[in-house]
């Protein structure tokens, strides 16, 4: 089963699926590792690894596809992704999409913000008109040249213009046949059983560490019937606490055995990132070539 499909079939089957974000290749495999069945991947992690800035929208499209051909490269757990607001016009979607189908990713969500993007749970959102939302999801939709590429349109009109018109919206974006449609901000557990009764789709709900005010126990959101939880920002807060704490401790003690209780045992790193493979592989390529050679008789 290909990644884009086994997404759809998680999205599709009983019980909530935990999809955390990864904010690089390492952070991926170490997601994988821990028997996790999908990821995300969303443009506050992507720009805090990045860029080490804040995510109000000043990464570009060719830098996340980048960015996230090399996360999808390094697993192969379905990776969902962040496309902020499409990155600019009709054209620019369609491209956009084309893209980050290419970069591996098993599905992507748009929002209907202004442009620049702001983390959703940032103050000063304002949204475009749902006339410009519905004609970028069209376009999208249209560009997709892999069915089972996943299309999710976000409204961030929650915070902007209240949960009744931002279920509106997402009706509509159902309407015109995207497979998800999700009002950002609405995590009152009371707000997400009405979302997930009038929006017809999977509902996939939002731990962000930027949510100021807290999540919905995950047994409660899973009876209420949400389909999966992404963490889109937890591995990237573990690994600023980790290496600060590290950091701060060679600083005082000035000694590298102060800091060991952090750090991964080195035969543990290398089993994350396939160094014996990795190996095996250069033997294999080398015995094949010394076959050749000696079938020819030609020395080394």
């Amino acid at each position: 089963m290909t990644p884009r499909k086994k997404f759809r079939a998680l999205l599709a089957a009983p019980g909530m699926t935990m999809a955390p974000g990864a904010y690089d290749a390492l952070s991926a495999r170490i997601i994988e590792a821990q028997g996790f069945e999908a990821m995300s991947a969303g443009g506050y992690a992507a720009v805090g690894s990045m860029l080490g800035q804040p995510d109000t929208g000043q990464s570009n499209m060719r830098d996340y596809a980048d960015h996230y051909a090399r996360i999808c490269a390094a697993v192969n757990i379905p990776v969902y992704v962040d496309a902020d607001t499409g990155f600019g016009g009709v054209n620019n979607v369609r491209q956009m999409i084309r893209a980050f189908e290419a970069a591996g990713v098993a599905g992507v969500f748009i929002s209907d913000q202004v442009f620049p993007n702001r983390c959703g749970y940032m103050a000063g959102k304002q949204v475009v008109s749902t006339e410009e939302m519905l004609t970028k999801m069209k376009a999208a939709l249209d560009a997709r040249t892999d069915p089972d590429f996943y299309i999710v349109a976000r409204s961030d009109a929650f915070h902007v213009e209240g949960l009744d018109r931002a279920i509106e919206r997402c009706q509509l974006y159902m309407d015109i046949g995207c497979d998800m449609a999700k009002p950002m901000g609405a995590d009152r557990i009371e707000d997400v059983k009405r979302v997930i009764r009038e929006i017809p789709c999977p509902h996939m709900a939002n731990f962000s560490n930027a949510n100021p005010k807290g999540w919905p126990p995950f047994d409660e959101l899973e009876k209420a019937g949400a389909a999966m939880v992404s963490y889109p920002s937890a591995a990237l807060f573990a690994a600023v606490g980790g290496v600060t704490r590290a950091m701060a401790t060679l600083k005082r003690d000035r000694n590298l055995d102060a800091v060991r209780q952090e750090l991964v045992a080195l035969q543990d790193y290398y089993g994350l990132v396939g160094l014996d493979a990795q190996n095996a592989k250069e033997d294999e390529y080398l015995a094949a070539a010394r076959a050749t050679m000696a079938k020819k008789g030609v020395k080394a």
